[in-house]
């Protein structure tokens, strides 16, 4: 059965998608399973700033991979590469299709093109992190762009995680390239990817009203109640847009106003490097999101040729 990957930056429709997708399917006889490929959607109680869709709200479509960590775990890309591929063999066993479906670049390359994560090493792991606790995530990158600018290149210079990461991986392995992404990746399995774009303005506009609405819909109260479940301690969790800067306000330590602010120039910031990333996927069909007769053209586009009809 074919995997079909709903890819776009936040706030450009992406849940929607795959639900009509869905329903369009089994019109047709054909079961569809949601695979969420959202790094903060990953997590137990993370629900009004990931946009996260209610059960009610998953209109009897499965959806797999959310809500499955705790907030005081680390979300690992190489963790998740391996049960969402798990999940979407068994999804193609039940005869059904498996979509794709979430913003996290990195992620959705995991899955669907056929890339290999190098070990761990505690020890080092631990030394750069330390390291990125004293030094900032800055000099870290200037760090690896002296080793290997291309590699750097590719890591957002504010992402501690990801900068630790590439370094570890460089002074396990020996060799700079093997924390570089390939060019030119080899599919894990045949797939069809879906791009949802926005104009920017337009996607400027919905994504400063999405965080308003974050705060009127109880984000700081939510936030509230994953401080005694370890939010404050979670390597992950605790730096998501949003919850950072709610957690902030929270503690005093930054005006209702400014966690507001902070979070809507954040979130285009993540928006812009989405956009970015899912343009190096050549063979990805972009769609104009805010077209509904184009949305609705690929909608059933995507569920013939789910069925067997040639895709253009």
């Amino acid at each position: 059965m074919p995997l079909i990957a709903i890819v776009g930056a936040t706030g450009t429709g992406k849940s929607a998608f795959a639900l009509e997708l869905a329903e369009r399917l089994a019109a047709r006889g054909c079961a569809a399973e949601v695979v969420n490929a959202d790094a903060m959607q990953l997590y137990r109680g993370m629900d009004i700033g990931t946009a996260k869709l209610a059960p009610a709200e998953r209109r009897g479509v499965p959806h797999h991979l959310l809500d499955v960590l705790d907030v005081v775990e680390e979300a690992s890309v190489a963790a998740y590469q391996a049960e969402a591929r798990r999940t979407i063999e068994e999804i193609a066993s039940r005869g059904a299709t498996a979509l794709l479906v979430g913003g996290s670049g990195l992620y959705v390359s995991s899955v669907i093109h056929d890339f290999r994560f190098p070990g761990t090493d505690a020890e080092v792991r631990a030394r750069l992190e330390r390291e990125l606790a004293e030094l900032g995530p800055g000099l870290l990158h200037a760090r690896l762009r002296g080793i290997d600018a291309d590699t750097a290149a590719g890591v957002d210079p504010q992402n501690g995680r990801r900068i630790v990461r590439a370094l570890e991986v460089i002074e396990v392995t020996g060799e700079p390239k093997a924390a570089r992404l390939p060019e030119s990746p080899v599919a894990w399995r045949s797939h069809r990817i879906v791009h949802l774009r926005s104009e920017r303005a337009v996607l400027v506009e919905r994504l400063d009203r999405r965080v308003e609405a974050m705060w009127r819909d109880g984000l700081v109260d939510e936030v509230r109640g994953l401080v005694p479940l370890g939010l404050e301690r979670g390597v992950t969790a605790r730096k998501a847009i949003g919850y950072a800067q709610a957690l902030a306000e929270l503690q005093g330590r930054m005006p209702r106003a400014d966690a507001v602010a902070e979070t809507q120039q954040l979130t285009r910031v993540y928006a812009r490097r989405q956009v970015s990333w899912f343009k190096r996927y050549r063979d990805a069909v972009d769609v104009a999101a805010d077209d509904a007769s184009a949305v609705s053209a690929e909608l059933d586009r995507q569920a013939e040729g789910a069925l067997g009809a040639p895709v253009d």
